[in-house]
């Protein structure tokens, strides 16, 4: 009985804990001039509001079930994913295109 119990509450934990790191971690690059410098404004405010709702959720449901965590963080990357994946894109000049090389060279 204990055993479960503690199960669930590691698990919710963990969620919120994944929530909590994800949201502070944007906020603060945000807030380095230097990580965020390649970002245009609309992609700021895109991951600013972002992080502000996923804030404003913890804030709001301290005792939330793991699952509720969750898609609070599914939420939040789906909204921020494309920005980061350009940014990191965009900082490494070059990006996963090696991959499909010979498949879509092939379509030219």
């Amino acid at each position: 009985e204990f055993e479960e119990e503690d199960k669930l509450m590691r698990e919710r934990v963990e969620s919120r804990n994944s929530l909590e790191s994800m949201a502070y971690g944007l906020k603060s690059k945000l807030n380095d001039d230097e990580q965020s410098a390649n970002l245009d404004d609309d992609d700021k405010e895109t991951i600013e509001e972002a992080v502000k709702e996923a804030i404003e959720f913890l804030d709001e449901n301290p005792n939330a079930e793991a699952e509720e965590y969750k898609e609070a963080l599914e939420t939040l990357r789906t909204k921020t994913q494309p920005i980061l994946s350009k940014f990191a894109g965009a900082s490494s000049g070059g990006g996963d295109d090696d991959d499909d090389e010979d498949e879509s060279t092939d379509d030219l």
